[in-house]
């Protein structure tokens, strides 16, 4: 019931992110073609890019000419920072806001206990990535036919769909632990695009400095740098394990906290 009720309640948001995101995607690709013919103008123009940008956006490790490269460099961007705004605002908002919304009381007089109502609004959340994903996935698929050549390999393109999704459901399960814990749903959203931002900031100023190279062990954007993955065509061990124990521990103290949460109603 509650699992049914979240789904309908996020759809038209989730159709409205599903919508923007592939709209990008599919523009950007179909501009692909020229960037392509026009390469040796644009890598000259790369050229007078500053080397910490360069590094930041991968433009030093990718060659925008190949189409993975370019896939890499402005498509993966976006849907892992789009993905991951949008993870945070939907986890911050689903257990704060019956209290806000004075829903709460009408929940809990139904024979339904608080460790079914976090089961049913997180698995909502995760579903509801999951489409965002699956959407994104199938864009980006039919936005590569525009390539002369839209052969891509499948393996690199699940090592990256599969980044992205760990990423968005780190960001989600730290957002839904937040809503857990406090009651207004601003502050909750505030704090959730606050950690993200702040994330994909340090992983830019980590590029940008060496000096300040040490704060992407604090980001998990840095995580599933995307030139790393196609590279290396791999993920890397310690990054999946970490985000995989940040989603667990989130999860598991989003239960501990609600359960004995004072919840006025």
């Amino acid at each position: 019931m509650i699992f049914k009720r979240e789904l309908k309640r996020n759809l038209k948001s989730l159709i409205i992110w599903s919508v923007v995101l592939s709209g990008l995607i599919l523009l950007t690709l179909s501009i692909y073609p020229q960037f392509a013919e026009q390469q040796n103008e644009m890598n000259k123009l790369l050229e007078s890019y500053p080397e910490p940008i360069k590094k930041v956006f991968g433009m030093n490790e990718l060659n925008l000419g190949e189409l993975m490269g370019f896939y890499g460099v402005e498509i993966y961007m976006m849907t892992t920072l789009l993905g991951s705004i949008y993870s945070a605002i939907l986890a911050s908002n689903i257990l704060a806001k019956e209290e806000n919304e004075k829903t709460i009381e009408f929940l809990l007089s139904k024979p339904v206990g608080r460790s079914r109502i976090v089961t049913e609004k997180l698995l909502a959340v995760f579903v509801n990535i999951l489409i965002l994903n699956v959407v994104s996935t199938i864009t980006s698929i039919i936005g590569f036919q525009f390539a002369d050549d839209p052969d891509v390999p499948t393996d690199t393109f699940s090592l990256l769909t599969v980044a992205t999704i760990l990423l968005h459901l780190t960001f989600g399960a730290i957002a839904f632990m937040l809503s857990s814990m406090l009651k207004k749903t601003r502050s909750i959203m505030s704090v959730s695009l606050g950690i993200v931002l702040a994330a994909y900031f340090m992983n830019v100023m980590a590029g940008i400095s060496e000096d300040l190279e040490v704060l992407k062990y604090f980001s998990p954007f840095k995580y599933v740098d995307a030139a790393q993955i196609i590279n290396d065509n791999k993920l890397e061990p310690l990054y999946m394990f970490i985000m995989t124990a940040v989603i667990f521990i989130s999860v598991i103290t989003s239960y501990m906290v609600y359960r004995k949460k004072d919840i006025a109603v």
